[in-house]
């Protein structure tokens, strides 16, 4: 018998329920016991989905009240000082400060780091490690989890990250050191986690180790035969998972590692099925990442017989089928959509028909075929109807991509030139004051967006106060004494989602949520065909808000590459067309945006980085074509007008060089939580524009003092002319409240003023 099981199943809820108790109770609607009864009940009720759709075994550890790289620092007893943990188990609110800065009870304190997990747009919280940094379990939230499933009689395999992965993903504080050094204390502790769930009658432990799929020193290299020689647990057996991309030169470790199992992932490196095999011990499990856990396309089910025929007559019952990695990344359930465009809706698959593909696939290898013929018959219906379908091509847009030249993509006059004549235009003062494009997004801009959405509200009513939020939006920022200004996009639901509504080539879910961190949730567009803007997107929003000031107004707009790796992609051309696609429709609205006369245009590309290709031989081809997108849509404005771009919450020290290449007159960067590590870039790398590093750390609700402010400031000036200085928040404000967002730009401006001083 094929056994089946998956890496994790979305944590979120259906209808969101885990970011409306997590919510509830950071606001204190609810107490602690409540939140943890919404917690079980969540966990109880995608344990029983997955063993109702035939898994072999439950993920159990996937579950996960922040991130769970977070929930494996605390279980080791990795935190800070400033969180004031004074040992013991550590609680659910230090856990809570530790990602978010702050929690209903517990002193205030600086957030973790955050960055993107690989090369998804799922956020990790970065572990802080020092060179004496001591161990000890400090959590049992696994440990009852575990206790919590297979008292409701499921067949229990928990889930855990590497503790090589959880090392190189760390980041040393204080002086510097190697952080394999680490690797000694580690092991005893991480050793015991795994006795203690062998002692609870686990068979089947999976460690995940992504970092395989990199470019490893030989050291972490060699680390991985002395740590899984160290962690054998008599009694219970290791399922080592990879994900995420090709294992190449780590192919031949990873078979002869003293683990049980491996799992590879099939849809991103199917090409070393074989291999794996041909290496692969008579005693071991080879776990088959078979269907898609990233995108949400339908598997086609006859190919994926095909490539497991071989394996079933090599591997027999040693063939295990799984999602390429965690179900994480993509939405619950395609039934719960009502009003999906019912052509396209068929071509899909989300969490719960992903594990229906499963257990069809595992039915058919086991002998069973009569009992999924329907399945294999609507799997091969719905690739041939997207396959021939002739809403996927669109001519006019063919051409005008191969009609591309180099002069599309290269302003009139270099940034040298440039500025000067933009410095004269826009008059602006030294650390010239911004936001980055959202202001908060009250309960009363949510309830006018879904009631003219569900036809409440007739189209001149919505406008009209839109109208109204946005002029409310100009006159805080001039009361505040920002120096250039934006309109708050209260018409907008999200910064991909509100293009993708007006781009040809999308289409949208009403449900289909995933996490990006915390209780932060998104609804990616579905990319499926050819790409084209219709009409202007933004022009009349943003003329109305800079007819109200004589202050510079950002025109505010998604960049191509963003809008790319931010919606589930279509896998039946080349990720580069579809993004140069993009790119054209978004320069005819920078070109419309600068004729209406505005002459700041901000095109955030906070999903740059993201795209990076793991291994980085191919990175040099990403970042090309990524820049070359990003420079068709900005650079067809005159020398006068200001173009802008942000990036988020990812490393971008080294492709610094890259991000210069862009030629963005301003780039507006995270660097608050990293406390300006960012800057060290620029020990080696002399960046020719403008930046401004951003000093307001918007996903904590704490507010930065005036004097922080000025210090990370005084950091950035040490390496960058204060002339090409600016003074901005992290990231878009849509997510505060007023009361905390005044107070900070407040502060920030009164930063401003100190530093001009």
């Amino acid at each position: 018998m094929t056994i089946i099981h998956s890496s994790g199943f979305p944590r979120i809820g259906a209808q969101r329920e885990l970011k409306q108790a997590q919510e509830a109770y950071w606001s204190g609607r609810i107490d602690a016991d409540r939140l943890e009864q919404s917690g079980r009940e969540l966990r109880a009720r995608h344990w029983q989905l997955q063993a109702d759709a035939g898994l072999d075994l439950i993920p159990v550890g996937d579950f996960s009240w922040y991130d769970t790289l977070l929930d494996l620092t605390v279980t080791l007893g990795v935190v800070p000082a400033r969180f004031e943990w004074s040992g013991g188990e550590v609680d659910l609110d230090t856990v809570f400060r530790m990602a978010r800065g702050r929690a209903p009870s517990g002193t205030a304190a600086a957030a973790c780091e955050m960055t993107k997990w690989f090369d998804t747009n799922y956020h990790y919280i970065v572990p802080e490690l020092e060179a004496e940094q001591r161990f000890a379990l400090s959590s049992q939230q696994l440990f009852v989890q575990v206790s919590e499933a297979q008292t409701a009689g499921h067949r229990v395999k928990p889930v855990l990250p590497g503790p090589l992965t959880w090392l190189w993903l760390g980041k040393t504080k204080g002086a510097e050191f190697d952080k394999l050094s680490l690797h000694d204390a580690l092991l005893p502790v991480y050793s015991e986690l795994l006795h203690r769930l062998q002692s609870l009658g686990i068979e089947w432990v999976q460690i995940d180790e992504p970092i395989l799929a990199l470019d490893l020193p030989p050291a972490w290299r060699n680390a991985f035969e002395s740590t899984y020689s160290r962690l054998q647990t008599p009694g219970l057996k290791k399922l080592l998972a990879t994900c995420f991309g090709p294992l190449q030169e780590n192919l031949e470790l990873v078979t002869h590692l003293p683990v049980e199992g491996l799992h590879l992932d099939a849809v991103r490196a199917p090409q070393e099925l074989a291999m794996a095999v041909d290496k692969l011990p008579a005693y071991k499990v080879l776990s088959v990442g078979i269907v898609d856990g990233r995108n949400i396309w339908r598997t086609d089910l006859d190919t994926a017989l095909l490539q497991l025929d071989n394996l079933q007559q090599r591997l027999g019952e040693r063939l295990w089928l799984a999602p390429s990695c965690s179900l994480l990344h993509v939405p619950v359930d395609l039934a719960s959509e009502t009003a999906l465009d019912p052509e396209i809706k068929p071509w899909l698959a989300f969490a719960v028909q992903k594990l229906e593909e499963l257990f069809a696939l595992k039915q058919a290898l086991d002998g069973n075929l009569s009992r999924v013929t329907g399945a294999l018959s609507a799997s091969r219906q719905a690739v041939n109807a997207r396959k021939n379908s002739g809403r996927t091509h669109n001519r006019a847009v063919r051409d005008r991509i191969a009609a591309i030249t180099g002069d599309l993509s290269r302003r009139n006059r270099p940034y040298a030139e440039r500025a000067g004549i933009q410095r004269s235009a826009l008059d602006l003062p030294r650390y010239p004051t911004t936001t980055i494009g959202s202001f908060p997004q009250t309960a009363e801009i949510r309830r006018l967006r879904r009631d003219f959405k569900r036809g409440i509200l007739d189209s001149n009513t919505y406008r009209n106060r839109i109208l109204r939020e946005i002029e409310q939006v100009i006159r805080k920022q001039e009361t505040l004494g920002l120096d250039v200004l934006v309109h708050g996009e209260a018409e907008r639901n999200d910064m991909v989602e509100y293009f993708g509504e007006q781009l040809e080539g999308f289409t949208f879910t009403a449900n289909g949520w995933v996490q990006s961190y915390g209780s932060r949730c998104v609804k990616p567009p579905i990319l499926f065909g050819d790409v084209s803007r219709p009409q202007a997107m933004t022009i009349d929003w943003i003329t109305h808000a800079q007819s109200l000031t004589d202050k510079p107004v950002k025109g505010m707009l998604t960049g191509p590459v963003t809008l790319l790796n931010w919606s589930f992609v279509r896998d039946d051309q080349p990720r580069a067309a579809t993004c140069l696609q993009i790119a054209l429709a978004l320069r005819d609205e920078v070109l419309e945006l600068e004729a209406a006369g505005i002459r700041i245009i901000q095109i955030d590309e906070a999903a740059l980085r993201e795209g990076l290709p793991l291994r980085r031989q191919d990175w040099q081809r990403y970042l090309e074509r990524a820049v070359h997108a990003f420079r068709v849509t900005a650079s067809g404005v005159a020398d006068v007008t200001q173009i802008h771009t942000h990036m988020c919450y990812s490393e971008f020290n080294d492709i610094i060089e890259s991000i210069a290449v862009m030629d963005a007159d301003v780039i507006t960067i995270e660097t608050s939580r990293s406390d300006m590590e960012l800057l060290d870039a620029f020990e080696h790398f002399d960046y020719p524009n403008e930046i401004g590093p951003g000093v307001y750390d918007i996903h904590s609700p704490n507010v930065p003092e005036t004097g922080d402010i000025v210090a990370l400031m005084k950091k950035a000036a040490q390496r960058i002319p204060a002339e090409r200085l600016w003074i901005n928040p992290d990231c878009g404000l849509k997510t505060r409240g007023w009361p905390e967002v005044e107070r900070a730009l407040s502060n920030m401006v009164n930063a401003a003023d100190i530093l001009r001083g």
